[in-house]
């Protein structure tokens, strides 16, 4: 039964023509998979509405061909060809009550056109602004590209409409498309009625809503996104302008989606943003208009979403994180079941997958992206199919997980953890500066596995091959984990580096035990590349190390442009006073300090340090697997059918992977051996198109 304090949060809210069932607002939101796989898309997005969601919206939609932002897999509503699928989408958020919406997107210069090598256009004669820096510039646009931008916009609309979206954006978000560009000074240095004043600036802002209203407003709300700030100061789109602009456009949206620029700052890792931390901007807002406000800011807490309805902050609470980690949060909110919220924990790999173009992922939620392909849904699982017990041996993120979804099938379970916490690496880990919220990974499933009378957990219970062999157990999953290497190989050395005897070499493994170097002169070697080798030159330079952090990549913790941080993690760290030496590849560590090269010319120099700290690669705990696989011939007698290395003790990666393998190892146990002989996932194959010759040279 859902608590009375939340009964604000499941008021209808009226958007123009159509009515949203309740406060929840899943906002645009990228996920890897747009017009690539529209099947999975459209059932990850039916998954949400099904979980209670009362507006459910696609990602950005390309709306015309010279516009498109290859290599990143968005939507796209170039033509009618495009409507089935965007249907398809339509018609799963409609199966479940929640109204559908779409965010047309004009890139202009924050693409390069690369598929259809059309030439880019925006404001002026600028660079085009991707992060890949490509060598292409956009054209300024002129009276006639601006005619034409405003018939393309209006006929995707009218394609929207036909799809069946109830709602219909227009963007100039993130800094990411051409009406931002329009509104941004930094980008925006016409001389012409679309240049200059604010209202100039806005112009073809208004103009594209007022077209947008025009052909779809009868039976679609009309959504206008915008970022309140840029965080630039006044070079740059600032609150006080963006108020301005409200001021003078403010009814004429039937809802204002309001963020930050860029997506680095909409998106801010938990590491560097609390929950709700986009308030400050947002507020004050709802004064200037009379048409409902969505903000988003990580929201988890059902108590801070109330707080900014009642306080009239926002109207609909905004999210894309919260509803990737937990589809069905606004149905556990209205259930009463608060305590069953999968917390998203703020590390932004739902991000990666779109800069990596693969389907989305998610450290909390295993089944996000899997929804189609492998028929995962984030709240039902399939009943156990024999009376078969499992023993899972190790409680990191793997066991957890694996536990939990065979305790949830019915299966009896015991997970046994050699030491005496539960959460493995995410307990060490989220101890570190900033990472406190991955805590929830571990908290989640701890408290939903001490509700099931089917699990049992041992603590404190170190187990040998022949004790395993000893318990009965028909089916063991080992994950064990892995252990930080302290021989310097990874990407950049293949093989063990000297180190000279005396030297003092640490791991990851023994700072988060407690240990720290015996002197205050410490280098830092990163060759992993994710969050790690910044997190723990933070935490020494916070303690008063001198800390050097070298790294054969072009800057540190370099994976983690894909969660949007890099620039923030360099940025603290050159502001703690930490050394930076990029291009560095390590060849050895001896009494005087570490012996490095240029990954380019192959000139070394002696960095001076008395401890080095090596962020390099893992290898995995597989000795207990191993010793189990050598009396495969004594299993049958001992009862035992299958023994599974899962999770980082089978190969080491980020924790979202770990959940991942505990989950499919817990869905699969019952079903067909997977042999690789066939795809084990569905997936959608291009039709053809019927064959013409190509015209001669």
């Amino acid at each position: 039964m859902r608590d009375p304090r939340y009964d604000i949060l499941f008021e209808p809210v009226r958007i123009g023509p159509v009515t949203a069932k309740n406060r929840f607002y899943q906002v645009p939101q990228c996920n890897g998979m747009g017009y690539r796989d529209p099947t999975a898309h459209a059932t990850m997005r039916g998954i949400k509405a099904e979980g209670g969601w009362g507006v459910v919206c696609t990602e950005q939609a390309e709306i015309h061909h010279t516009s498109e932002i290859t290599p990143f897999i968005e939507q796209r509503i170039w033509d009618d060809q495009d409507i089935p699928a965007l249907r398809r989408t339509v018609d799963a958020i409609h199966a479940h009550g929640a109204l559908a919406g779409i965010e047309l997107a004009y890139n202009g210069m924050n693409g390069s056109n690369l598929y259809t090598r059309e030439v880019p256009m925006g404001p002026g004669h600028l660079p085009v602004a991707t992060f890949t820096h490509d060598p292409y510039q956009a054209r300024a646009m002129d009276k006639r590209d601006i005619a034409n931008l405003r018939r393309w916009h209006k006929a995707a609309a009218l394609r929207a409409k036909r799809a069946g979206f109830d709602i219909v954006y227009v963007y100039a978000a993130h800094g990411l498309g051409t009406l931002h560009h329009f509104l941004s000074r930094r980008f925006n240095q016409r001389s012409d009625e679309y240049g200059g004043s604010l209202e100039n600036r806005t112009r073809l802002i208004r103009e594209l809503i007022e077209d947008t209203r025009e052909v779809v407003g009868d039976q679609c709300g009309v959504v206008f996104r915008m970022s309140l700030d840029e965080l630039m100061g006044p070079v740059g789109l600032h609150r006080d302008e963006a108020h301005d602009l409200i001021g003078l456009i403010g009814d004429l949206p039937d809802l204002w989606d309001v963020t930050l620029a860029g997506w680095e700052n909409d998106s801010t890792t938990s590491r560097f943003e609390q929950e709700g931390y986009q308030e400050p901007f947002v507020t004050g807002i709802k004064k200037l208009t009379a048409k409902p406000v969505v903000g988003v800011g990580r929201f988890t807490s059902p108590d801070l979403m109330v707080r900014l309805v009642r306080q009239g902050v926002l109207d609909m609470i905004g999210a894309a994180r919260p509803s990737i980690a937990d589809p069905f949060l606004p149905r556990k909110v209205e259930e009463g079941r608060i305590e069953d919220i999968r917390e998203c924990i703020g590390c932004n790999i739902c991000v990666s997958g779109d800069f990596t173009m693969s389907p989305i992922r998610c450290t909390q939620n295993p089944t996000m992206g899997e929804e189609w392909r492998r028929g995962w849904h984030p709240e039902k699982i399939a009943p156990k199919g024999s009376d078969d017990k499992v023993l899972v041996i190790g409680a990191g993120p793997a066991g957890l997980e694996a536990a939990l979804a065979l305790g949830q099938r019915g299966y009896e379970v015991m997970l046994a953890e050699a030491g005496r916490e539960l959460g493995g690496r995410v307990s060490l880990e989220s101890r570190l500066p900033g990472l406190s919220a991955w805590n929830r990974v571990r908290d989640y499933r701890v408290f939903r596995l001490k509700q099931m009378a089917n699990v049992q957990i041992c603590l404190d219970s170190p187990l040998s091959a022949d004790d395993v062999m000893g318990f009965g157990f028909e089916h063991v999953a080992v994950a064990t984990g892995a252990h930080w290497r302290r021989d310097g190989v990874a990407r950049w050395a293949t093989l063990p580096v000297p180190v000279a005897a005396g030297a003092e070499v640490l791991t990851p493994d023994d700072l988060m035990q407690g240990q720290r170097p015996q002197g205050r002169q410490v280098l830092l070697y990163d060759d992993d590349h994710y969050y790690m080798g910044g997190v723990l030159a933070e935490l020494l330079a916070k303690e008063g190390y001198e800390v050097t952090l070298a790294t054969p990549a072009a800057d540190v913790s370099n994976w983690t442009h894909a969660t949007l941080e890099q620039a923030r993690i360099q940025k603290r760290l050159l502001q703690l006073g930490v050394r930076l030496r990029p291009h560095r590849g390590l060849l050895g560590i001896g009494p005087e300090g570490a012996q490095l090269a240029c990954v380019f010319t192959g000139d070394e120099e002696l960095l001076p340090c008395t401890a080095t700290v090596l962020v390099t690669a893992k290898l995995p705990h597989d000795a207990l697997y191993q010793g189990l696989l050598a009396q495969q011939a004594h299993w049958a007698e001992a009862g035992l059918r299958s023994v599974t290395l899962i999770g980082d003790a089978n190969a080491p990666a980020p924790i979202a992977a770990a959940v991942y393998a505990g989950h499919k190892y817990a869905r699969g146990l019952d079903g067909p051996e997977d042999t690789g002989d066939t795809v084990p996932f569905l997936r959608e194959v291009a039709q053809l198109v019927p064959w013409t010759a190509a015209p001669p040279a």
